[in-house]
């Protein structure tokens, strides 16, 4: 169903990201997964470091959020195949700028990827956090909580 939909849209997922650290991509904890911060690596490589609102612009970080998006649903799709979700929850963390208060734009890059790709289980709640730095300096970090299909 969702595989389907991707294919339909001329999206493919992206090969899993490999951790920076002590983690791992996802987790199933009962009827959920919920996927480690994940960075908008593209072919293992950053496309941007810096803060939003300064060396990276907001329309970038739409499409880093976005991209950061993808990834967390590949993990999801390598741990229990997306065509089992159910639900998604977002959650955004985008490296700021102090003046920079425009964090619910960026982050939509995330959500509307999910409503694309989920319809309307891909209408979820989320939060949209500004930070002082992301690792490895990343503008953006997305995380998903995903409910399964029983």
């Amino acid at each position: 169903m969702w595989t389907e939909r991707l294919q339909e849209l001329g999206i493919e997922l992206p090969a899993v990201a490999a951790p920076v650290a002590a983690y791992v991509p996802a987790v199933q904890a009962g009827n959920q997964v919920w996927t480690s911060g994940q960075l908008p690596f593209v072919d293992g490589a950053l496309p941007a470091t810096g803060k939003v609102g300064a060396e990276v612009s907001a329309e970038d970080a739409y499409g880093y959020a976005r991209q950061s998006a993808l990834n967390a649903i590949a993990a999801v799709d390598a741990l229990v195949g997306i065509d089992n979700v159910a639900r998604v929850k977002v959650v955004g963390y985008v490296a700021s700028d102090p003046a920079f208060t425009g964090q619910p734009a960026v982050i939509n890059g995330a959500s509307e990827l999910m409503q694309e790709v989920f319809g309307e289980a891909g209408a979820h709640a989320r939060s949209a956090v500004g930070v002082a730095v992301l690792p490895m300096d990343s503008p953006v970090e997305v995380e998903l909580v995903v409910e399964l299909k029983s």
